[in-house]
C-alpha cells in the first residue's frame, strides 16, 4: 500500500536534486569564469571543487550513476589542481565549461527532455585525459561515490578529529551515512566510534531516520576542507564538526576497549531530536504565482468591502472593513517581498555568453557588475533574459574594438562591459555599457534615410536619432555575422521592454562608448496608486511619481494667459488636461486638481477632476488587442466592480513633446487639450 506513496516521495526529492543541480551549475560556471581570470586563486579552485563534488555525490545518492560518473572525472582533475599537480590553463577550463554544459544535457535528459550526446561525453573525457594524465574510468562503471580504494595522499600526516551526527531526513533522501565513512577512508587511516544514544524505544522507532552518529579519529595528509567536503551535500542537514585531534593522556584506571568493542557515547538529546526546523523552503515558481495573484483578488474584495462599509455608516462593520484593510496591507507587502529576487544570479549567467563571444570574436573583454543585489519582482527577472543577451550581443559586436584597434587609440587592450542595476523611486535601471567605440549618429541616421523610415530633412535630435536603431530590421551592419548584422536583436529589446511597461534610453558618445539603460518597474503585480476621477471615469496614477497635488481654479487658467502652465511656488509646471487628451466630454468642475509628478522629462502636472485617495492597485493585462497603447500601463477592478485604467506618466509627457514638436515644425498651432509653450 506504501509503494506508490514513496515512488511519489522519491519522485519529489530527485526533482528537488534537479533544481539543486541546476543551482550548482549557475555556481559552477560562474567559479570557472573568474578562474579564468585569475589561475592561481586557491579558493576559486576549491568553489570549482566543491559543486563537481556536490553534484557527483547527489547524483550518485538518487541513481543518476552515469552523471555521478561523468562529475567524477572532473572532481579528480581539479582535485589534482587543489594538490598542485595540475595547472590551469585555458584549454582545461575550455573543457570543463563544455563538461558542464553536459552534464546540464544529462540533468535535462534525467528530466524528461532530449537525450545527452553520448559521443560528445567521450570526447570530453578523452580531452581531459589527454590534458591532465590521469587514467579513464569506464564510462558504464559505477557511481563514484562508491567507496574505492585508499588514495595515496601525499605531505605530512595529521590526525582529525571528526564528529557525524547524520540529518534526520539524510536516510528518505536517499544518502548513504557508509558511502560517506568510505570516501573518508580514501583520505587515511580511519577508526570510527558508533554511538547509539539516541536510539529511542522500539514503539517510538521510525525505521526511515538515522538515529546512530558517529566519532571518528583520521590520519590523513588531506586538510580541514577536504574532509568537509565529503560531507559537502549533507552537511547543511547534518551535526559535523572537524578538529585536529589531540591525544589523550590514558587514566590510569580506565581500560582502554577490548579489539573489536564499539564504546557508546552519550551526548544527551540531540538537536534533530527536536521538531524539524528549516531556516529556508523550496516552492514551485507556479504555486507562488497563483498564491500572489489570490492575495491580488483579496485586495480587490477589500476594496468592494471598504465602498460597501463607507455606504453602510455602520461602526461596525466599518471597524471590520479597517482592520481586513491592515491585515491585506500587510498580507500583501509579504507577498510581494517573496517575489523579489537579486538581479545578481541573471547577470552572473552572461559571464559565459561574454567569455565565448570575445573567444569567436577574437576581442579582449572583461565584464564587471555592479548593483547585483538590486531586488527585482521574479516576473520581470524572468523576462529581462533575451533583452539583456541582444544588448552584450550588440555591444560585443558592434561596440568593442579589437585590441589592436584599441592600443591604436591609447585604450587598453582588454574592454570593459558592464552591468549595472539600482533602484529609482517605483523602478529600477538596468544598464550595459562599454568602453568600446561607441555609436556613429551620423551613420545611424544615413540608413535611416536609407531605408525610408525619416525623411532626408527631417530635424532629429541625437536621442531621437540613437532611438531608430530600436526600429524593426534596423542594422547599420555591412555584413551579418553568427552574432548579429539582421536588425533583429534591438527590435526584440525594445519589444520586450514595452511589454514590462519600461522604457530605454541610449547614450553614446564615438570613441569612449555606449550605455543603455533599462527602466522597468519593480513589480508587475500590485502597486500603490491614487484614484482619480474625470467625470464618469476613474484613472489611477503611480504613488512613487507622485510629487503633490494643487488645486487648480478658473482663475488660475485665466492668468495662464490660455498657456498651459501653472506657477506652483514659483516655477512654472507644464501641464496635461487628461480631460482632453482622453476626449471626455462632462462639465469642468469650479476647481480642478492638478496632479504634480516627476517624470524622465522633468516635473509635469496632470489636471484631473478630484483625487479620491490611495488606491491599493491590482494590475490587469489589457490583453494582446490594446498592447500599442502606450500611455496605458494596464488596468485594475475597483470596489463598485468599474474598470479604472492605470496611467503611465512617463509616457503621457514623452507622447505630449512629441506631438508638441510635431507641430511646431509643421508650423501648425497645437489644438486645445495639448501642451502649450
Amino acid at each position: 500500500m506504501s509503494e506508490p506513496s514513496d515512488d511519489r516521495q522519491l519522485d519529489k526529492y530527485k526533482q528537488a536534486f534537479q533544481e539543486e543541480a541546476r543551482e550548482v551549475l549557475v555556481e559552477l560556471e560562474s567559479a570557472l569564469l573568474e578562474l579564468n581570470e585569475s589561475r592561481t586563486d586557491r579558493e576559486l579552485v576549491s568553489r570549482v571543487f566543491r559543486a563537481l563534488h556536490t553534484i557527483k555525490g547527489s547524483g550518485g545518492m538518487f541513481g543518476y550513476d552515469e552523471l555521478a560518473a561523468f562529475a567524477h572525472q572532473l572532481e579528480t582533475a581539479f582535485d589534482e589542481v587543489r594538490a598542485g599537480r595540475l595547472e590551469v590553463t585555458a584549454e582545461l577550463l575550455d573543457v570543463a565549461l563544455t563538461a558542464r554544459d553536459q552534464i546540464k544535457s544529462m540533468l535535462e535528459e534525467a528530466a524528461g527532455g532530449a537525450p545527452a550526446d553520448r559521443t560528445v561525453a567521450a570526447a570530453i573525457l578523452a580531452k581531459l585525459h589527454t590534458l591532465t594524465g590521469l587514467a579513464e574510468s569506464p564510462s558504464g562503471g559505477k557511481a563514484a561515490s562508491a567507496p574505492q580504494p585508499p588514495k595515496a595522499v601525499a605531505g605530512a600526516v595529521s590526525a582529525w578529529k571528526i564528529h557525524f551526527c547524520p540529518g534526520p531526513e539524510l536516510l528518505r533522501n536517499g544518502a548513504n551515512p557508509l558511502l560517506l565513512l568510505g570516501e573518508l577512508r580514501q583520505l587515511g587511516d580511519l577508526h570510527s566510534t558508533a554511538s547509539m544514544a539516541a536510539v529511542p524505544r522500539l514503539a517510538e522507532l521510525d525505521p526511515e531516520r538515522c538515529y546512530i552518529s558517529w566519532d571518528m579519529v583520521l590520519a590523513t595528509a588531506a586538510g580541514r576542507e577536504a574532509i568537509r567536503d565529503v560531507f559537502i551535500f549533507v552537511e547543511d542537514s547534518s551535526e559535523l564538526s572537524v578538529e585536529p585531534h589531540v591525544v589523550p593522556v590514558p587514566d590510569a584506571e580506565e581500560a582502554p576497549p577490548k579489539a573489536g568493542q564499539v564504546r557508546r557515547t552519550s551526548y544527551g538529546r540531540r538537536a534533530y531530536d527536536s521538531p524539524d526546523n528549516a531556516s529556508s523552503i523550496r516552492v514551485p515558481a507556479t504555486r507562488l504565482d497563483q498564491f500572489v495573484n489570490l492575495v491580488g483578488e483579496l485586495v480587490t474584495v477589500q476594496a468592494r468591502l471598504a465602498e460597501v462599509a463607507a455606504r453602510r455608516d455602520d461602526p461596525e462593520v466599518l471597524a471590520v472593513s479597517e482592520e481586513i484593510e491592515r491585515l491585506t496591507a500587510a498580507l500583501r507587502e509579504n507577498s510581494m517581498s517573496i517575489r523579489m529576487l537579486p538581479i545578481r544570479g541573471t547577470f552572473e549567467r552572461f559571464r559565459r555568453l561574454v567569455h565565448d563571444l570575445a573567444r569567436d570574436l577574437h576581442k579582449e573583454v572583461e565584464l564587471t557588475i555592479e548593483g547585483g543585489d538590486t531586488e527585482l519582482d521574479k516576473t520581470v527577472i524572468d523576462q529581462l533574459n533575451d533583452p539583456l543577451m541582444h544588448l552584450i550581443r550588440n555591444s560585443m559586436d558592434h561596440g568593442v574594438e579589437l585590441p589592436r584597434d584599441r592600443i591604436a587609440a591609447g585604450k587598453p587592450a582588454t574592454a570593459t562591459l558592464c552591468l549595472s542595476a539600482k533602484h529609482s523611486g517605483a523602478n529600477v535601471l538596468v544598464g550595459v555599457s562599454d568602453d568600446g567605440a561607441g555609436i556613429n549618429a551620423e551613420a545611424v541616421r544615413a540608413r535611416a534615410v536609407e531605408k525610408g523610415l525619416v525623411a532626408g530633412d527631417a530635424q532629429l535630435t541625437e536621442s531621437e536619432i540613437l532611438s531608430l536603431i530600436l526600429s524593426p530590421g534596423f542594422s547599420t551592419a555591412k555584413q551579418v555575422t553568427d552574432v548579429s548584422g539582421r536588425g533583429v536583436g534591438m527590435d526584440v529589446v525594445r519589444r520586450n521592454v514595452e511589454a514590462l511597461r519600461g522604457t530605454i534610453e541610449i547614450a553614446s558618445k564615438p570613441g569612449a562608448g555606449t550605455n543603455v539603460t533599462l527602466r522597468l518597474p519593480l513589480t508587475m503585480a500590485i502597486i500603490d496608486g491614487l484614484l482619480v476621477r474625470i467625470g464618469e471615469s476613474y484613472f489611477v496614477m503611480p504613488l512613487a511619481t507622485t510629487l503633490e497635488c494643487v488645486e487648480l481654479t478658473r482663475q488660475d487658467v485665466e492668468k495662464a494667459n490660455g498657456k498651459h502652465v501653472a506657477d506652483i511656488r514659483g516655477e512654472l509646471i507644464p501641464y496635461i488636461r487628461l480631460r482632453e487628451y482622453f476626449n471626455i466630454h462632462a462639465e469642468r468642475p469650479e476647481r480642478e486638481q492638478i496632479m504634480l509628478t516627476e517624470t524622465e522629462e522633468g516635473r509635469y502636472g496632470f489636471v484631473v477632476d478630484q483625487v479620491l485617495g490611495d488606491h491599493q492597485t491590482v494590475i490587469k493585462n489589457l490583453g494582446r488587442y490594446y498592447r500599442h497603447v502606450q500611455v496605458i500601463s494596464g488596468a485594475t477592478i475597483l470596489g463598485n466592480g468599474s474598470v479604472a485604467l492605470i496611467l503611465d506618466p512617463h509616457r503621457l509627457a514623452q507622447d505630449a513633446i512629441r506631438t508638441h514638436s510635431a507641430r511646431q515644425r509643421a508650423g501648425r498651432m497645437r489644438p486645445e487639450g495639448a501642451m502649450n509653450s
